[in-house]
C-alpha cells in the first residue's frame, strides 16, 4: 500500500512539474504586456503552489495513517506473542503435571 501512495505521489509531482512547465512555455510565446504577465505568473505560481500545498498534505496523511497501521500491527504481534507465551507455559504444566502422575502409578505399582 505504501509504495501505491509513493507512485501517486510521484505521478502527480510530474504532473504538476509537467504542467509548470507548459504554462511557462506557453507564457513565453503569448503576446502580453509586461504587466500582464507578471499577474499571470503570480496567479500561475499562487496555483502551482495551492497544488504543492495539497500534494505535501495528501503525502504527509498518508504517513500518517502507514504509521497508525504500523504500530496496530505491532501491537496485535506483541499480543499474539504473549498469548503464545502463556499456552506453552500452560502446555508445559499440563505435560509436567502427566510426567509426575504417571512417575507416581509407577512408584506405586512397583510397591
Amino acid at each position: 500500500m505504501q509504495s501505491s501512495n509513493n507512485y501517486e505521489s510521484g505521478n502527480l509531482s510530474v504532473f504538476i512539474t509537467g504542467a509548470l512547465i507548459g504554462a511557462g512555455v506557453a507564457l513565453l510565446f503569448a503576446p502580453q504586456s509586461g504587466e500582464q504577465m507578471r499577474g499571470l505568473l503570480r496567479d500561475y505560481a499562487a496555483r502551482a503552489k495551492d497544488e504543492l500545498d495539497d500534494v505535501v498534505d495528501q503525502g504527509a496523511e498518508a504517513l500518517d495513517n502507514t504509521m497508525e497501521r504500523g504500530h496496530e500491527f505491532v501491537e496485535k504481534g506483541k499480543d499474539s506473542l504473549r498469548e503464545a507465551g502463556r499456552q506453552v507455559k500452560d502446555f508445559a504444566e499440563a505435560g509436567k503435571q502427566a510426567v509426575n502422575e504417571t512417575k507416581d502409578e509407577l512408584a506405586s505399582q512397583h510397591r
